[in-house]
């Protein structure tokens, strides 16, 4: 049994770290991958005991900070160097079309709801014609490779995965144009792609939900929250990689943002998708 003011210190510290990610008892434990109830009695004023280990360990790693501090044997809270840059890393050469990192990315976080903000609209929407122009200085030999991977993420649909995605209504507009990057994608390609979209989005509703936000009242860069495991924010030549339960929050949080600023509405999407396709 731990000494009342050692307790009392460790319990001091865990508030302030729960202040400053400004998330609930529930919301903290989730991140962290905690039982609730384990965090309810650590924080009790009554409770006169330390953490287990393990316990000790996913706060510290979740919340970047040092297992000295939360004791109260220090009074640097940051991690060393080397824990640093497990936590937050640059990947390169992220602008392929197929990446095993992601692919890898999806496997950790089996099961788990993802989240993204794509540059455009996601790839796993776009079908090989589409991929094949966009794509075309990857060379052809990178679509088998694409096909395998956007069978597995439709099948995680399928199998009732959730998946949230979140993009600027501009976009599809600018595709359905055939403007900007897509000035010289044919109309009957642009408008395939629609129509096929939208019978996507309709068969894997509620499974996939797609909303669409007004980039002249919102903006974001493009990122994916993989589960609670990490967040993965795209750089164009590289990957921004945060694996801490903080950075995670606060990317989820920007991503509630924009679905409550939505202007579409997943279950509008397949049809406001066809109305595009209708126009082209």
């Amino acid at each position: 049994m731990a000494h009342p003011a050692e307790a009392q210190k460790f319990r001091t510290r865990l508030e302030r770290v729960m202040a400053r990610a400004k998330l609930s008892q529930a919301a903290f434990s989730r991140q962290l991958g905690i039982d609730r109830s384990t965090l309810s009695q650590l924080l009790s004023p009554a409770n006169d005991r330390l953490p287990r280990a393990e316990t000790l360990a996913a706060i510290a790693r979740g919340c970047a900070i040092s297992v000295d501090w939360l004791l109260g044997l220090s009074e640097r809270e940051q991690v060393g160097a080397q824990m640093v840059e497990t936590l937050v890393q640059i990947e390169p050469q992220a602008h392929g079309l197929v990446d095993q990192r992601f692919a890898q990315w999806l496997d950790e976080a089996a099961g788990r709801k993802l989240r993204t903000v794509p540059v455009s609209f996601p790839d796993f929407l776009k079908n090989d014609t589409v991929v094949g122009y966009e794509y075309a200085a990857s060379g052809e030999e990178a679509l088998p490779a694409f096909t395998v991977l956007r069978t597995k993420i439709l099948a995680m649909l399928r199998d009732g995965v959730e998946f949230e995605v979140c993009a600027e209504m501009q976009a599809l507009e600018l595709f359905a144009q055939g403007a900007a990057q897509w000035a010289g994608l044919d109309r009957s390609a642009r408008r395939g792609q629609l129509l096929a979209m939208a019978r996507v989005i309709d068969e894997l509703y509620p499974s996939l939900r797609l909303f669409l936000y007004d980039v002249r009242q919102n903006w974001s860069a493009p990122f994916t929250v993989f589960g609670r495991q990490r967040a993965v924010v795209y750089l164009g030549p590289s990957y921004l990689v945060l694996n801490t339960s903080a950075h995670i929050a606060m990317l989820t949080k920007r991503f509630d943002d924009l679905v409550r600023g939505a202007t579409v509405q997943p279950h509008e999407a397949a049809v406001y998708v066809e109305r595009l396709a209708a126009g082209v």
